[in-house]
């Protein structure tokens, strides 16, 4: 897939770059495999708004994605390609052999009329499902899990891929595609490749208008607000923030400040990630 940029007939053409979707080969979803969504514009079952920034966009259906990949042994045949609007990836209708239908995220150097399977007799092509402890080392992995029969739960996004470095017993250590190295058992499975849409990252909105279709509503500057509105507001003209470090609309520290403890996992993780320059 390659990136088009257009003619600025607008100011809103001006700075868009969009995807040609020339590797989408259906525009039809399967609608046995299509559930409605409810909005709820950030708010919880209170109606208090508890995620700021989302509400309005376009009306959507949510694709039932398999992650889990549990049935072993039957060959499905991928019969589409397919764009997904609550996903950065392509997604990939499966006909098995039986008749069954399911979705699975799309990964790339699949096309259509390719045959997957998923289990311990597969073979190491694009795709194909299987245990950790069956995927040979160095080989690049998407869509792993992190409980043995969950489902995948890691490297789902579009152009995202992890390796698998080393096995050490009951674990496999495997490099994300952050950069940190964390171990993850070998009963976990994973599908082998790398997701597909890989200009995903290159896409430019053009303008505020696509951004509200998308669902995401504006962002103010806390000191554009008022001191009632927000601790950083006020003042005449433009007013530093009047405290040792920012603070969140609700008086906490932000920006940096730590405020997840999730010890139960740091032995499971070999290497961080490095922190990005800012």
């Amino acid at each position: 897939m390659a990136i088009k940029t257009h003619k600025p007939t607008s100011a809103g053409r001006r700075g868009l770059a969009s995807l040609t979707f020339d590797d989408i080969t259906s525009f039809k979803a399967e609608r046995s495999l299509c559930v409605s969504l409810k909005k709820h514009a950030g708010r919880n079952v209170r109606g208090v708004v508890t995620v700021r920034h989302l509400g309005g966009g376009m009306r959507k259906q949510y694709r039932v994605i398999d992650y889990r990949r549990e049935k072993t042994g039957v060959p499905a045949r991928v019969d589409s390609i397919q764009y997904d609007p609550n996903r950065s990836a392509r997604i990939a209708l499966l006909v098995y052999a039986d008749g069954e239908k399911r979705y699975i995220v799309a990964p790339l150097e699949v096309a259509v009329g390719d045959v997957l399977v998923s289990g311990p007799e597969a073979d190491i092509k694009p795709g194909n499902a299987m245990t950790i402890e069956r995927i040979p080392l160095g080989t690049m992995i998407h869509n792993i899990e992190l409980q043995p029969g969950k489902g995948g739960q890691l490297v789902r996004s579009a152009g995202t891929s992890a390796q698998l470095l080393a096995k050490e017993g009951p674990y496999a250590q495997v490099r994300m595609p952050s950069g940190e190295v964390r171990r993850i058992s070998v009963r976990c499975q994973a599908t082998i490749g790398q997701v597909g849409n890989l200009d995903h990252g290159n896409v430019k909105l053009g303008k505020a208008g696509r951004a509200r279709w998308m669902g995401r509503r504006p962002m103010v500057r806390g000191s554009a607000m008022t001191p009632r509105d927000h601790p950083h507001g006020g003042g005449e003209g433009k007013c530093p923030i009047g405290f040792p470090g920012p603070k969140t609309p609700w008086g906490k520290p932000t920006l940096g400040y730590k405020t997840r403890r999730r010890h139960e996992t740091d032995s499971m993780i070999v290497r961080r990630r490095q922190k990005k320059n800012r």
